[in-house]
């Protein structure tokens, strides 16, 4: 016999709930033996008629059980496209509860992914077909509704990777673009970094550069510091040196390979933290001279563990002495053949732009040493042709990184930038308080010494 209570709606107001669980069990007990008989659709009858008893009367907890069970006769009866009508029969039923439909969905997500989202083998006629009409069907059933918000992530995950598989990588994109799951309340710090950096990953195969970027910024980098999200973090900076890459960016290279050697994961690994101290300081050495450059490079030059890569080591030190570097260096063929330079095709245009820094720190040294010079006795000096010259000096001008003027009819280049008066007054004034200063401690001293013997 069925029993009436009241409960409350989500509304507030009263409703009359009717306990069908012995019903039910009794029910599901017929249907399992006309399955038995592979009498399917009397079962999905029988089913039906009861579960619109139960969500009626508003016993969900029978009502689940039902969805469950309809569903699981479907799927080992094999019978796929009685599946997708049962799917979308029950879960578009009138005034269907919530935990029938997230019954519905959970009972069949595990036929379209595991963890971490691979799809399962399906046997049978057009296997594959029938696979992707179950995933597009539980995708528009979860389409919209926030109880469903880490299903449907999961479900888009594994119809992207379809779509990849079968050489659309541009499809696959745009599927996980559609996805925010930096909005979604459901899902656990690590399941939204581990989906950005899967639209990340999807997005750079595609060279979608710009895009890829924008799912970039959606990575906390505090939460990439956690210790639990280290291995997150290797991803998420390797990911990045692939965009950084495109983009010819040696300083940002350089930092994305520093993230990664200072992971405590890699440090603990010589065949890990090896090569990325060595990418960091290549694309260091790569890098316009600036502020963050330069003490970047002196931090780097403090690490203990680049005694342990001396021609790397003799690179910074190079590059942090104020002397002329003289070109080729000692170890440049050895860093040369690294394999982060090599990656990409763009071996050749990294040796052009190592020997173009290799001007620029010379130009800068003789700056420090000369007010003015010839421009065919600094060309000498620095191994170069004039025309070479004079394009590196108008470019760093240009920059900001360098103050000179050329002079070709005379062929003189200044480095000093003339004063104004007021500066030479206070250059002059500056220089005269130094010397009385000199003067008095040096009285003093003497006073001092007259006193001790």
């Amino acid at each position: 016999m069925a029993t009436r209570e009241s409960g409350r709606a989500q509304g507030g107001e009263l409703e009359e709930k009717t306990d069908l669980s012995a019903e039910t069990d009794t029910k599901l007990l017929q249907c399992t033996q006309l399955l038995e008989a592979k009498q399917l659709n009397e079962a999905l009858q029988l089913l039906t008629a009861l579960e619109k008893r139960c969500r009626v009367g508003n016993d969900n907890a029978s009502l689940v059980k039902v969805c469950e069970f309809a569903l699981k006769a479907c799927y080992e009866a094999d019978d796929r496209a009685t599946l997708l009508s049962t799917l979308k029969t029950f879960a578009t039923r009138r005034s269907q509860k919530t935990v029938a439909i997230k019954a519905l969905v959970q009972t069949a997500l595990p036929w379209c992914v595991q963890t971490p989202y691979t799809p399962l083998p399906v046997t049978g006629k057009d296997a594959s077909t029938q696979r992707d009409l179950l995933i597009e069907a539980l995708r528009e059933l979860t389409d919209g509704k926030i109880f469903l918000e880490r299903e449907r992530a999961q479900l888009t995950r594994v119809a992207a990777t379809l779509r990849e598989e079968a050489g659309d990588i541009h499809k696959a994109s745009q599927l996980l673009q559609q996805v925010h799951v930096e909005t979604y309340g459901s899902l656990s710090k690590r399941e939204k970094v581990e989906f950005i950096l899967e639209q990340m990953r999807i997005t750079l195969a595609a060279h979608d550069f710009v895009r890829a970027a924008i799912v970039a910024g959606k990575v906390s980098r505090k939460f990439l510091a956690e210790e639990s999200m280290q291995d997150y973090k290797v991803r998420f900076f390797s990911l990045l040196t692939i965009s950084h890459r495109h983009e010819k960016d040696a300083l940002a290279l350089a930092k994305d390979y520093h993230a990664i050697y200072s992971t405590p994961s890699t440090l603990q690994d010589e065949t890990q933290w090896m090569p990325a101290l060595q990418a960091t300081v290549l694309f260091l050495a790569l890098s316009p001279y600036n502020n963050e450059q330069q003490d970047m490079m002196h931090r780097i030059s403090q690490d203990s563990n680049l005694e342990k890569l001396p021609a790397y080591q003799a690179t910074v030190h190079l590059f942090l002495k104020q002397e002329i570097i003289h070109y080729p260096t000692l170890h440049q063929a050895e860093w040369e053949s690294s394999p982060a330079l090599m990656e990409g095709d763009l071996g050749t245009h990294w040796k052009e732009v190592f020997f173009r820094r290799i001007i620029q720190h010379n130009i800068r040294v003789a700056s420090l040493y000369y007010k003015r010079i010839h421009g065919s006795r600094l060309a000498q000096l620095l191994q170069l042709d004039v025309a070479t010259l004079e394009q590196e000096i108008a470019g760093m001008v240009s920059d900001g990184s360098l103050y000179a003027k050329m002079d070709r009819p005379a062929d003189i280049v200044r480095f000093c930038p003339p004063s104004n008066p007021e500066a030479i007054l206070s250059q002059w004034a500056g220089d005269i308080e130094e010397l009385l200063h000199l003067v008095e401690t040096t009285t003093h001293l003497i006073h001092k010494e007259y006193m001790t013997t």
